[in-house]
């Protein structure tokens, strides 16, 4: 299996932990640096993977990364109640569901999934 885990940069290890582990449901799968604010947190959410990295050092800051999901509104009513979401979720011209938030660091998470059909979103949002 081929796979892509994007590095997002990070000013400080502990709370970038807190926000990714408590507010976006992550797990820690690896962590290095011994002071709790520089070196590197891998985390995992499913088969979702990302690397946080403080200092990142030659690299781009404020990166966007998309999350393909199976039900972006399930992700965005979980995460909702725990940090602030930048747009709900919409459907989009070109066959996605989408919404994104943004970290404390700057990053952007942009999230999608399918469309939802009439019937689901009568079901999710009744009038």
């Amino acid at each position: 299996m081929e796979l892509a885990v994007p590095i997002l940069p990070v000013d400080n290890l502990t709370k970038a932990k807190t926000f990714y582990v408590d507010a976006l449901g992550f797990t820690v799968t690896f962590e290095t640096g011994d002071d709790g604010v520089t070196g590197q947190v891998g985390l995992s959410r499913g088969t979702i993977m990302l690397t946080l990295d403080c200092p990142m050092s030659g690299h781009g800051r404020h990166v966007c990364v998309s999350l393909l999901v199976e039900n972006a509104d399930r992700y965005y009513h979980e995460w909702r109640t725990r940090t602030e979401i930048a747009r709900s979720p919409k459907d989009e011209d070109w066959g996605a569901r989408t919404f994104d938030l943004v970290d404390p660091f700057g990053n952007t998470i942009f999230v999608m999934g399918p469309e939802m059909s009439a019937e689901e979103r009568a079901r999710q949002y009744p009038c």
